[in-house]
């Protein structure tokens, strides 16, 4: 299975959480990122990116939406569900 970072998927392909990864100047990330959702297991899709540039990011996991900035978006680590396209 290939491991990828939110920021990278298509619109619309679903994925699963594998983990959270902040960068070394940002380690509060971790702990906001999962207090938002982004937990193992959990499921997550990008829906939408704003223009031009594609930064925020509009991002479902579980339940719930929100806007994720790409930096932000590339510290949430995923693998593709199978049957996506």
């Amino acid at each position: 299975m290939t491991t990828l970072t939110l920021d990278r998927l298509a619109d619309f392909q679903a994925c699963t959480v594998t983990g959270v990864a902040p960068p070394a100047s940002a380690p509060e990330w971790h702990d906001w990122l999962e207090e938002i959702g982004f937990i193992p297991g959990e499921r997550a899709m990008v829906m939408a990116r704003a223009l031009p540039g594609g930064d925020p990011l509009v991002v479902r996991v579980g339940a719930s939406t929100f806007a994720l900035r790409r930096v932000e978006a590339t510290c949430v680590r995923v693998t593709l569900d199978g049957g996506s396209a």
